[in-house]
C-alpha cells in the first residue's frame, strides 16, 4: 500500500469529493420537488361578537383551503379600535404580504392602513371602508342600497304610515351610516311614516334587547322596528315577546345568514317580517388576495348583490 504523502493527499481529495456527491445527493432527496412560495396574509377583523363576522372568518378559512400558497393569520380587535391598530401593527412587524382587514370604525383606523399601504403592503378592506383611497382594493354590498330597499320595503308594509324604531349598529362605522341613511331616504316621501326611537345597540343581540326594553316602555304604540343586521332584530322581537308585544310591530333585519340561528330561520319562524342578504365577502376577499399576489391587476371597488328575503324565501333557504 503507498504511504507516501503524495498519496495521502491523493485519498483525502477523493474521500473529499465523495462526500461532498453524497451531500448532495441527500440533500436532493431530502427537499425533492421545490415547495410552492408562501405568501404571509394578515386578516384584522373588527370583531367576532357578531355571527355575521365568525360566518366571515369561516368564509375565508374554507377559500383559503384552496390556495396551498397562502398562508392567513387572523386577528380579533374586539371592537376595539386601539387593538385594531396593535393588530394592523403586529402583522407590519410580521412583514406580512397582504393586508384583509375589516375596519371597526372608519377614522381611527385610517391611519395606520395608510402606513402599511405607504409601505408597500397590498391592502383589501373588506365591509367597512376606510377615509381617503390608500388601499389597494374594496370589496362589500352598497350598505346604502341595501338600507334604501329596507326602508321600501317598510313603507310598503306599513302602506305609509306608522311608529318605527330604528336600531343602530356602531355610529362610527360606514355600513350603520348607509343603512340609516339609505333607509331614511327611502320613506322620506312618506310625512305619516314617523322614526319615534333610534338607539345604537352596536351590532349585538342582547345590547338591542336592552334598548328595545326602553323603547317600549317609552312609547305605548311601536308599528315596525328596523335594525340594522339581524341579531338586533331578534334581540328587539325577544324583548318585545317577553312583554307580551311582539304581536303589535313588525321586525325588519339586515344580514340573512342560513343556519339555525341566521336571520333566514328567524324569517322562516315569524320572528322577522323580511331580512336582506349581505354577503360576507371573505370567499372574494381570499380570491383577491391570491391574485394581487401574483401580480394581477385587480378591480379598485367590488360590490356584492343583495336580495330582501322573506317568509316564502326564507323557508326554502333557512338551512
Amino acid at each position: 500500500m503507498e504511504r507516501t504523502p503524495a498519496a495521502h493527499a491523493r485519498r483525502f481529495s477523493a474521500q473529499v469529493a465523495v462526500g461532498a456527491a453524497l451531500l448532495a445527493v441527500l440533500a436532493t432527496a431530502a427537499c425533492g420537488p421545490r415547495a410552492p412560495a408562501t405568501h404571509l396574509v394578515g386578516f384584522s377583523q373588527c370583531n367576532l361578537g357578531e355571527p355575521w363576522r365568525v360566518a366571515m372568518n369561516a368564509e375565508v378559512a374554507a377559500r383559503a383551503k384552496d390556495f396551498p400558497d397562502l398562508t392567513i393569520v387572523f386577528a380579533d380587535a374586539q371592537q376595539d379600535n386601539a387593538k385594531q391598530v396593535a393588530d394592523v401593527e403586529n402583522f407590519l412587524r410580521q412583514r406580512v404580504d397582504l393586508l384583509m382587514i375589516s375596519p371597526n370604525e372608519a377614522k381611527p383606523l385610517t391611519p395606520v392602513v395608510e402606513r402599511a399601504f405607504r409601505a408597500g403592503v397590498p391592502v383589501i378592506v373588506i365591509d367597512r371602508g376606510i377615509e381617503g383611497d390608500s388601499f389597494t382594493t374594496f370589496i362589500g354590498a352598497d350598505n346604502y342600497e341595501i338600507g334604501r330597499q329596507a326602508g321600501t320595503h317598510i313603507a310598503e308594509i306599513l302602506q305609509g304610515r306608522g311608529a318605527i324604531v330604528e336600531i343602530r349598529g356602531l355610529p362610527g362605522s360606514p355600513p350603520a351610516m348607509d343603512r340609516s341613511r339609505g333607509m331614511r331616504d327611502a320613506i322620506g316621501p312618506h310625512p305619516d311614516l314617523r322614526i319615534i326611537h333610534s338607539p345604537v345597540a352596536n351590532w349585538l343581540r342582547e345590547e338591542a334587547m336592552a334598548q328595545m326594553e326602553m323603547a317600549l316602555a317609552a312609547h305605548p304604540r311601536i308599528d315596525l322596528v328596523y335594525a340594522h343586521n339581524d341579531p338586533m332584530a331578534v334581540g328587539a322581537y325577544l324583548a318585545a315577546k317577553a312583554k307580551g308585544r311582539e304581536r303589535e310591530m313588525k321586525f325588519v333585519g339586515i344580514d340573512a345568514l342560513p343556519g339555525l340561528d341566521g336571520g333566514r330561520q328567524a324569517v322562516a319562524d315569524g320572528k322577522l317580517d323580511a331580512t336582506f342578504v349581505y354577503p360576507t365577502g371573505g370567499r372574494e376577499a381570499v380570491e383577491l388576495a391570491a391574485r394581487i399576489l401574483e401580480g394581477e391587476q385587480v378591480p379598485r371597488r367590488v360590490v356584492l348583490k343583495t336580495e330582501k328575503i322573506t317568509r316564502g324565501d326564507a323557508g326554502r333557504t333557512a338551512r
